[in-house]
Order: C-alpha cells, then structure tokens, then sequence
C-alpha cells in the first residue's frame, strides 16, 4: 500500500503523523511511504530522517493526497485540504466529527473512508489510541492551569501548592478517566487540594486507592458539581464519551459566580467542550476571559510538546497502520473489532451512531458497508 503523510496544517501543530522510525518499519513490511517535505520539523524530525529511513519525500500537499492509498495524519483535515481527499481514499486520523458538521459534511461528500483515532476501542473500552494523548493533555491541563492562575496572565495570583502557611489552590476535576487521573497526579505532586469528580463508583474507589492523601474523590452530580466549582481555583473539564459530545458539566451561571481569575482548562473542547462557555482556541491566542474567569480552551493541547506527543502517538497508532497497510482497511476491520470501531464514515455513510446522533444523520450499521 501508498502510505502518505502530509504536514499538518492546523495552527500551531507541530505534530506529524509517522515518525521516521515507523516510516522504516511500513517500507521494511513492502509499503511505499511518502511525506510531504518539513512535515516532520515541528517534531524534530528533518526530510534526511525520512529518507534515511526508505521514505520518499514529495513537494505539495496535494502531490502526497494524490498518490496516497490512506493518508496517516493527526488532526482532522481542515478546509484547504478537502478538496485534496479522493473518493475510497483511506484517512487515519483524529476526526472527533462531533464538533464539526462541516468536517463531517466535507468527509460524507468526498467518499473517503474515515478511521477515526478516538474511538478505535479495545474489548474493555480502553481507547488505546487516544489514550496517550489524554495522558499528555491531562497533564498539561494543570502545567497550563498553574501558569494562568499567575496575576500576570490574568489568574487569581496563586500559586498552586501554596508554601507553609498558605493554603494551596483548589484544583477541581471533572471525569476520572485517563486525562483525570494524569492531571490529577501531577496537580497532586504540584501538592495542590485535588477533587476529582465521576459517576463510576468502581472508578473513584481505584482512584481512592492508588491518589495521595491530598486527592478527594466525589459523585459527579449536579449538586456537587457546582459546589466543587464554586470553591475552585482551578476546573479542568477532562469528560468524554466516545465519538460523541461532551456534556454541558459547567454552565454560564456556575461561572458567573465562580471567584475572579479562576482558571478554567476545558480539555473536552475538541469533543464540543463540557464547560458551556468554552469555544476553542489555539495554541497562539490560546485564552479568554468570561465574567472574570480565564479559559483556556486549546483543542490541540499535546501539539505544544510535539517531540514528546509525536512519539508517544506513533507508539500506539503503528500496530493497527500496519494492519491496514497489508490487509486494506475492509479486511482489517473484520479481522480487528477495535478497528472495526474506528469506522465512522465510508463512501459517505455514517457508520458511528455518535456522529448520526449529534447531527441528527442517518445511522447506517457498520457491518453493511464491510459485506
């Protein structure tokens, strides 16, 4: 198979698809890899990388879609790259089509066949392949959270463990799953007032076990949502259900009458955001102020540590490109039901009943488009 990877084009992501190392192991395995040039710079990786590893690197984003038999990215394609995909074309990729009906508009008319990172999912409902970004941007959430509860960034002034004498900041977090647990290790380890909220009570009680004494554990329901918020410094929204919207957690009320220069880190927000005010930004004007409280609200958080999160992702995704590679995504995702889920769109039908849902689309079971 024509593997391709084009640069990424979203602002500010550094990131790329295929490290040169897992371009050396798709050619070792009789593929074809070509990459657009500078695609991997962002991430320490020079053309010389690729090509010293069996790649071959090509001018235009357009010459790598037109050749390609499954394009390998790390965002969805925005705008200028539409017009770029090819019916029956293979796109591997973060899609979260939840948040955008015109990407999800844009990939049902151009026919391709959408493999959707965030919801390949293994038999115990681990997301093996967002699974280490959540790592990464659950533990940015609380490096960025620290920063701007700084006065000068427009926080409260507080620093987040506090020194003897001073209590610490209150950091609050929404959803107990792999972004919540990692911010709230290292909020711990920052030896902030941690309080982690879920619905899985079998959750909260592993939480309970294995968190230091400064992490608290809490029912997520609305009441002691809005308390938990109220008293918090920091909220860091880290809900997700898979392929679908986040749900509205925090409204326009709770943070009216949250405290000035609180901090909130909505990492939600590339699945629609579970803080009602939360829209996204980028990496270059990353935050904004609502009644008093700063959001920020990046969609693409671990593409600020590109090297780090670049690697982490290639050492999950490399498995399953392999799979598809030599077995054409049809028969990889009959022989692999964690692919199979990765489905989403095909020849323009929608196979993934989150995305029909959040549109209001047509769902078409997925086994009918695999025959």
């Amino acid at each position: 198979m024509i593997i391709g990877v084009p640069k990424e084009i979203k602002v500010m992501e550094n990131r790329v698809g295929l490290t040169p190392m897992n371009a050396h192991a798709l050619v070792q395995a009789g593929h074809t890899v070509y990459v657009e040039t500078k695609a991997g710079e962002g991430s320490g990786f020079s053309d010389a990388d690729y090509t010293s590893n069996g790649g071959k690197i090509l001018q235009t984003p357009k010459e790598v879609y037109d050749i390609a038999d499954m394009i390998v990215k790390v965002k969805e394609p925005i705008k200028p790259e539409y017009a770029l995909i090819k019916k029956g074309q293979i796109l591997f990729t973060y899609f979260h089509f939840a948040a955008s009906k015109e990407l999800t508009d844009a990939i049902i008319q151009s026919g391709a066949v959408a493999l959707a990172y965030e919801t390949v999912q293994k038999a115990d409902k681990s997301l093996p392949l967002l699974t280490p970004m959540s790592e990464v941007a659950g533990r940015m959430a609380i490096q960025e959270g620290a920063k701007y509860l700084e006065k000068a960034m427009g926080g409260r002034g507080i620093l987040l463990g506090g020194v003897p004498g001073v209590a610490p900041a209150s950091v609050v977090i929404l959803g107990g799953g792999v972004v919540g647990m990692n911010a709230a290790k290292i909020a711990a380890g920052m030896g902030a007032d941690v309080t982690i909220l879920d619905l899985n009570i079998d959750q909260m009680r592993y939480l309970d076990d294995i968190m230091p004494k400064n992490v608290n554990t809490l029912m997520s329901n609305s009441y002691n949502i809005r308390q938990a918020v109220l008293n918090a410094d920091l909220v860091v929204g880290a809900v997700l259900l898979p392929g679908a919207k986040a749900p509205k957690l925090v409204t326009r009320e709770m943070i009216r009458e949250m405290k000035k220069g609180a901090v909130v880190v909505d990492v939600a927000v590339d699945q629609g955001g579970c803080i009602e005010t939360c829209t996204p930004t980028t990496h270059e004007n990353p935050t904004f102020i609502i009644d008093g409280v700063v959001h920020y609200c990046v969609a693409n958080m671990p593409g600020a540590v590109p090297f780090t999160s670049t690697i982490a992702l290639n050492n999950a995704t490399l498995p399953y490109t392999l799979q598809i590679a030599k077995k054409g995504w049809k028969k990889a995702c009959l022989d692999n039901n964690e692919l199979k889920l990765g489905l989403n769109i095909v020849d323009g039908k929608v196979v993934y009943a989150g995305v029909a849902d959040a549109f209001g689309y047509q769902y078409v079971p997925v086994e009918s488009v695999l025959g």
